[in-house]
């Protein structure tokens, strides 16, 4: 089972972020469920949301405490909180930035994971020239689904399509497309 917290702040689409992993999973035929903790409620404020995606059916249902993967849709949040807190050692770290590991000084906590495990992508870069708006969730469900393999592009494509119809949606896929030209995989 991949245990996932995503890390955000109020208005940046976590919640929608952890609703589009569980409708790819489905699509993929697996089981998966999506859930946010919110703080204060406000927008700006720090927000988590988790999903956890299986094979089997899934009876755990509390806060996702020990992850697999941590994605952090604003960098900012790594000076303000625990983050990596409960990642699993063989755990993933995706991070939306465009500084390196090192600038965002967490090159030594990611050299305590596998090679490859710790990863940062510019997907509100990406999401500025395909949205004019620096909208992450759909790039880094794309980024997630390409650094793992656990889900397929064409099931985010799909939640993506779904969530968003039509001119939104097409804007989306090209998001996911440029997500899966970066080295991330």
């Amino acid at each position: 089972m991949f245990q996932i917290r995503i890390h955000g702040r109020g208005g940046q689409g976590v919640v929608t972020a952890a609703e589009l992993f569980s409708v790819a999973a489905f699509f993929d035929g697996k089981y998966a469920q999506a859930f946010p903790s919110f703080g204060s409620e406000r927008m700006g404020a720090p927000v988590t949301a988790f999903c956890r995606i299986s094979n089997a059916k899934i009876r755990s249902h509390e806060p996702v405490s020990h992850p697999n993967v941590v994605i952090i849709q604003d960098s900012t949040l790594l000076l303000h909180v625990d983050v990596f807190s409960g990642l699993s050692q063989n755990g993933y770290v995706l991070i939306n930035s465009t500084r390196t590991l090192e600038a965002l000084q967490v090159e030594e906590f990611c050299s305590t994971l596998p090679e490859g495990h710790c990863r940062v992508i510019p997907v509100s870069e990406i999401a500025m020239q395909h949205l004019g708006q620096p909208f992450v969730n759909t790039g880094l469900v794309a980024g997630f689904a390409k650094l793992t393999g656990s889900l397929s592009k064409l099931s985010v494509e799909k939640a993506i399509q779904q969530k968003f119809p039509g001119h939104l949606g097409n804007l989306n896929a090209k998001i996911v497309a440029k997500v899966y030209e970066q080295n991330i995989g």
